[in-house]
C-alpha cells in the first residue's frame, strides 16, 4: 500500500507543554498516523509483544574485525532506524540500539515483494524494527547488513528530523531527554558510565564488608544537614511529612542498634536554589564505620574516589574544560585555618568581629551578616575565597564547631570538630565526621539550631529527641562520609552542568 511520505522536521518549538491538554500536546504527524491505518489495513500489529534479539549491534560491528571468517553470517537484531536514503530497488538506513549503529541494506529481491513495498512506504525514521540478515561489506568498505526478513516492533508516531546534530535549545534536551538519548550516543555513555558508577561503589563497600540498608524518604523530623526541607501531608495520618534532605540520622541509628558497616545510595531532597552544581533532587552515597574516626573517612574516601576514577576513566587524570585534574593519590591535606591563611593570606584569628565584618564587605561577601564568631567567619571567608581554588583534590579538614552540630568536638583544637569536605574543581564532592556520639552534647547542638531557626534561619536543624534518645543506648566512636554521586559523574564526565548528569532534573513548569 503506497502511501505518500511528508515527514516534517521536528524543531525545538514543537516539542509539547508539561499542561494537561493532551490534544495541545500531541505532536503526532499525519503522514505517520497513515502509514499506521496502511499497516493495520495489511493486518500488521505495529505493536507486537516480543522480538527475539540474539545479537547487539556492538557484538556484531565486533565480528567485523575477522570478516574474513564472519563474512556472509546471519545475524538477528532490533533497534531504531535513522536516516532512512532509498535508491529504487534499493534502501540504505542506519539501525541503531543501545550501544552502536550499523547500516543495513534492504533490497528487492531479498525480501517477498509485498514486504519490500511495505518497508519502502510504511517504515520511517524513528520506527524500531528487529531484522535478520547476512553481514557484508559495501564496495566503499561500510560494514552493513543484508536484511532478509524484518518485523516492525513499534510505529513510531511523532517526526524525526533526518539530519540530526543535536537539539539547539538546552532546555528542550533537559525537559525531553528521551529525544537527546535517541540521538546522542555519547550522551547516552554519560548514563551508562553513572550506573557503573554506583555499582562499582557497591562492590568496593561489599568486598570492605560493609551492608546497604534502606532509610525512610518520609520523615516525621528532617535531619542530617542544614536545608530547607520539602513538606507534604499525609491524610491518613493526618500529619504534615517531609522529604528526607540526607539519610545519616537513621543510619547512625542502624550503628547504635549493631551494623558496624553501613552505607545507602539514595535520593535527597532539598528545598534550595537550582544552579550548575545542585538540583533539589539529588543522589549522595552515605557510609559509616564503627570504631573510626574522620581520619579513617579521609582514607576511605580517598581510596574509593580514586579507584573509581581509574576504573571508569582509565586513567587518573580527567579533563574540565580547559583544566586537567590529576586524582592520583595521595591527595593535598590542609585545616581551614591553614587553607585561608595559604589561598587568601588570611588568618581569621588574628582579627576582631569588626575587621572580619570589613574584609568582607571589602570581598562583596553577602553572608556576613550571620556571621557572630570568628568560627563562623572562618566557614564563610573559606566558601567565598579559598574553594573555587581548590581544583585537585583537597581535603579540608577542621571545621568549626558553629557550622557542625554532627561532629564530634576536636579532640585537641577547642571551638572546632573533627569534620572535613573534599574539593575538586572548586566543587565540593565529599564530606565527613568523627561523628559525635555524646547525647548530652548533640541536644546541647540541637538547641542551639532550634534557637537560629526560630530566628529566621530555614536551613538550621531541628531537634530529633528520638535521635538523641537513641544515642543515650550508645553509639560506638563512629566515623562517616556523604559522597554526591552527581558531582562525581560531572568529574568524570568533565561536564560542568549537574543537569547533564541527572536524567530528568527538575525545570520550571512550562505553562
Amino acid at each position: 500500500m503506497n502511501v505518500e511520505v511528508n515527514n516534517k522536521e521536528l524543531s525545538d518549538n514543537s516539542i509539547p507543554s508539561d499542561n494537561n491538554n493532551v490534544s495541545d500536546n500531541r505532536i503526532f504527524d499525519d503522514s505517520k498516523l497513515a502509514k499506521l491505518n496502511g499497516v493495520k489495513t495489511q493486518g500488521i500489529n505495529p505493536y507486537p509483544y516480543k522480538f527475539e534479539k540474539t545479537d547487539d549491534i556492538s557484538d556484531i560491528l565486533k565480528k567485523f574485525d575477522d570478516f574474513e571468517k564472519n563474512e556472509g553470517l546471519t545475524i538477528r537484531t532490533a533497534g531504531r532506524l535513522y536516516n532512512i536514503r532509498k535508491h529504487g530497488k534499493m534502501i540504505f538506513a542506519d539501525l541503531g540500539d543501545q550501544a552502536g549503529r550499523i547500516q543495513i541494506l534492504v533490497r528487492k529481491g531479498n525480501l517477498p515483494d509485498e514486504e519490500f513495498e511495505t518497508f519502502k512506504n510504511l517504515v520511517d525514521s524513528g520506527d524500531i524494527i528487529g531484522i535478520q540478515g547476512e553481514l557484508f561489506k559495501t564496495k566503499r568498505g561500510e560494514n552493513s547488513i543484508s536484511v532478509s526478513e524484518f518485523s516492525l516492533l513499534s510505529k513510531s508516531l511523532c517526526a524525526l528530523p533526518e539530519k540530526f546534530h543535536g537539539l539547539k535549545d538546552v532546555e528542550t534536551r533537559y525537559r525531553k531527554r528521551y529525544l537527546d538519548l535517541i540521538f546522542n550516543i555519547e550522551k547516552r555513555d554519560i548514563f551508562v558510565m553513572r550506573s557503573k558508577l554506583t555499582s562499582e561503589i557497591r562492590r568496593f563497600l561489599a568486598e570492605r564488608g560493609f551492608l546497604e540498608f534502606e532509610t525512610p524518604v518520609l520523615q516525621n523530623v528532617y535531619g542530617g544537614a542544614n536545608a530547607r526541607p520539602f513538606t507534604t501531608y499525609h491524610n491518613f495520618l493526618e500529619q504534615k511529612l517531609f522529604l528526607r534532605i540526607a539519610p545519616e540520622l537513621y543510619l547512625k541509628r542502624l550503628v547504635v542498634g549493631g551494623y558496624e558497616k553501613v552505607f545507602e545510595i539514595c535520593k535527597n531532597f532539598r528545598n534550595e536554589d537550582i544552579d550548575t552544581t545542585h538540583n533539589p533532587e539529588f543522589t549522595m552515597m552515605e557510609v559509616y564505620e564503627a570504631y573510626s574516626d574522620y581520619n579513617d573517612m579521609m582514607d576511605l574516601t580517598e581510596s574509593l574516589v580514586a579507584e573509581l576514577v581509574l576504573n571508569l576513566n582509565g586513567s587518573y587524570e580527567v579533563k574540565m574544560g580547559e583544566r586537567t585534574i590529576n586524582l592520583c593519590t595521595p591527595w593535598k591535606r590542609i585545616s581551614m585555618e591553614d587553607a585561608l591563611k595559604e589561598y587568601a593570606g588570611l588568618d581569621v584569628f588574628a582579627h576582631s568581629l569588626e575587621e572580619l565584618k570589613q574584609i568582607a564587605i571589602e570581598n562583596k561577601i553577602d553572608d556576613y551578616e550571620k556571621a557572630k564568631s570568628q568560627g563562623e567567619f572562618l566557614a564563610i571567608l573559606f566558601e567565598a575565597l579559598v574553594e573555587e581554588k581548590l581544583v585537585n583534590p583537597t581535603f579540608i579538614y577542621d571545621f568549626p564547631v558553629e557550622n557542625s552540630p554532627l561532629a564530634k568536638s576536636h579532640r585537641e583544637k577547642p571551638g572546632f570538630v573533627e569534620r572535613f569536605e573534599l574539593f575538586v574543581n572548586g566543587w565540593e564532592m565529599a564530606n565527613g565526621y568523627s561523628e559525635l556520639n555524646d547525647p548530652l552534647e548533640q541536644e546541647k547542638r540541637f538547641e542551639e539550631q532550634d534557637k537560629k531557626r526560630k530566628l529566621g534561619d530555614l536551613e538550621a536543624q531541628t531537634i530529633d529527641y528520638d535521635f538523641i534518645n537513641a544515642l543515650g543506648f550508645g553509639l560506638p566512636p563512629t566515623g562517616g562520609m556523604g559522597l554526591g554521586i552527581d558531582r562525581l559523574t560531572m568529574i568524570l564526565a568533565g561536564l560542568e552542568s549537574i543537569k547533564e548528569v541527572i536524567l530528568f532534573p527538575q525545570m520550571k513548569r512550562e505553562d
